[in-house]
């Protein structure tokens, strides 16, 4: 980053007039020499305690099966151990990982990782056509781990193939006396294998909703930073606390939950399968002061009876991101839950935790997504390609030691990410305030071209949303010749609803200026979602142009 004069940066908005860029006004992170040897577990391992936390690291949901402090140490190591001397695996292969969340499963990551193995999670409901192309992606693929459900799904091709849930993994995993820490040993992981913090740790796969799946590398300093700033940043309470993941662990969000919750010492409690009753079912019976969850589970909170009938007493802060949650919602959960942080943030696969909430004052912004962490960031117009300053709109590009190395394999669009100066453009129409916070107005791609203007379909959604009888809703163009696109909106009723197109479309024309007004309505069932909660925008869009009658 380059280094101006403290003159130049003001102190509020964190806005430096001189190279015209937004600096974190949070304090920085402390990270270990760029140059230093280390895989991220190593360095997450030394970030823990000594003697190691008395509370569980990882717990099932389901089965109550958990792994101490200890025993999560002991089984890195000798998994780590059989994968070099069985598998004969090394720094630089790559492995697939096909799997929905277990305790095991952060500790075949730490242990690949350990070793300098790049993983490469992904969706276990994926189609075997899907799984296919995401190997010729990262290819070759030395080794796949899968379960016993999910391996029918994986290529033929693939000479290697270890079964999860069969008793040849568990004999990896199991450490022998000997081999298991005392609560007060070194938790150093060991097993460095000469890994850099510039290898590739991870690659993890873009979700597809907006177009084709693409594979980003992402180094070990990226999950370094990461571990360094929840380690930094996170508030510290005198109990341990309990953090329920209801985001699965092939997903940028819940990787980042499992490592944060791995160096604060924190209990993380897993959900294999998904589901809004299982997950507040889990939170009641763990007592989860913590929820790190999809922004439709924060919908569903705010407005589903399903709450009233689970004890969350607990609960003091709800984390979520992937996409921002509605002002209206916001108002909703705070209303529901008066006691609880809604801790919104914003980050990517591609550039790492961008910005958060962390304080109380910063969680009543409802509106942002909260301030950058340990990032610089500048707003980029997107005609004149002109740096812009606080107030001013334009698609937000970030530097920092969370970033991606770039797309495997593919020239064309590490190009189009990546400026001269290595700004990766994370393609989103953003502003700042004048006290530093972030906002995010919408996805370019997903803009309305409507006649001369831009239409942010979020903005509708957001009006959408604080209709009483709307449960859900999604705002996406569709052609119309004689003005280029038109906003549709997809909404779904609260059941026994007589709400009609006409009162949605004068409710939101009351509010807005001509050029964004609604034009057509479809009710629907359900918004089809992704895994990790993003809307399937080119499914809906699909599903207008072919099947409805508009």
């Amino acid at each position: 980053m380059s280094k101006p004069s403290a003159s130049s940066v003001d102190r509020k908005s964190g806005f430096c007039s001189e190279t015209r860029t937004f600096r974190s006004l949070r304090p920085p992170v402390l990270l270990p020499p760029d140059a230093l040897p280390l895989s991220f577990t190593s360095y997450a391992f030394s970030l823990l305690p000594s003697p190691l936390p008395s509370n569980p690291a990882l717990l099932d949901a389901a089965t109550d099966a958990s792994l101490s402090y200890p025993d999560l140490l002991a089984r890195v190591r000798s998994l780590s151990s059989s994968l070099a001397d069985r598998l004969a695996l090394s720094k630089g292969d790559v492995a697939l990982v096909l799997s929905p969340s277990t305790v095991h499963l952060p500790v075949l990551y730490l242990s690949l990782l350990s070793l300098g193995v790049v993983f490469c999670p992904a969706n276990p409901v994926s189609t075997p056509a899907e799984i296919s192309h995401q190997c010729r992606l990262v290819a070759p693929v030395s080794v796949a781990f899968a379960t016993s459900s999910a391996a029918p799904k994986l290529p033929p091709h693939l000479k290697s193939v270890i079964i999860l849930d069969s008793p040849q993994f568990h004999s990896l995993l199991l450490a022998s006396d000997h081999e298991r820490p005392a609560a007060s040993s070194s938790t150093t992981a060991g097993g460095e294998s000469g890994v850099l913090q510039s290898d590739a740790a991870a690659i993890q796969f873009s979700s597809g909703t907006t177009g084709r799946i693409k594979a980003a590398a992402v180094p070990h300093r990226a999950f370094i930073a990461m571990a360094a700033a929840f380690h930094q940043y996170a508030p510290r309470r005198p109990a341990a606390e309990v953090t329920l993941l209801a985001a699965p662990m092939f997903h940028s969000l819940g990787l980042a939950a499992v490592c944060g919750g791995l160096v604060l010492g924190r209990t993380t409690v897993v959900m294999e399968s998904p589901g809004f009753a299982k997950m507040l079912r889990a939170a009641a019976k763990h007592r989860a002061t913590t929820l790190l969850a999809a922004p439709p589970v924060v919908v569903a909170m705010a407005r589903s009876e399903e709450v009233d009938k689970y004890d969350l007493g607990a609960l003091e802060a709800v984390f979520t991101g992937g996409a921002p949650v509605p002002e209206e919602v916001a108002r909703r959960f705070m209303a529901r839950f008066p006691g609880v942080q809604l801790r919104q943030g914003y980050g990517s696969t591609e550039g790492g935790g961008i910005a958060t909430m962390i304080s109380n004052e910063e969680c009543s912004h409802l509106r942002s997504v909260g301030r950058l962490g340990n990032v610089e960031a500048k707003l980029v117009d997107v005609k004149t390609g002109k740096a812009l300053s606080v107030g001013q709109q334009g698609e937000l590009y970030v530097r920092g030691p969370a970033v991606m190395i770039g797309y495997v394999g593919d020239y064309q669009a590490n190009e189009s990410t990546f400026d001269s100066e290595g700004w990766l453009k994370t393609g989103d129409l953003c502003y700042f305030d004048n006290e530093g916070y972030l906002y995010i107005v919408d996805r370019l791609k997903e803009l309305i071209k409507y006649k001369a203007y831009q239409v942010p379909p979020a903005e509708l959604e957001h009006l959408l949303h604080s209709i009483p009888d709307v449960l859900d809703a999604v705002v996406v163009p569709y052609p119309q010749e004689d003005v280029g696109q038109i906003p549709l909106a997809f909404v779904v009723r609260k059941p026994g609803s007589n709400l009609s197109e006409a009162k949605i479309m004068d409710y939101v024309a009351k509010q807005v200026a001509p050029y964004k007004k609604i034009r057509k309505v479809l009710f629907i069932n359900s918004i089809p979602k992704s895994a990790t909660g993003k809307t399937l925008r080119r499914e809906l869009a699909t599903r207008a142009l072919g099947g409805s009658r508009l």
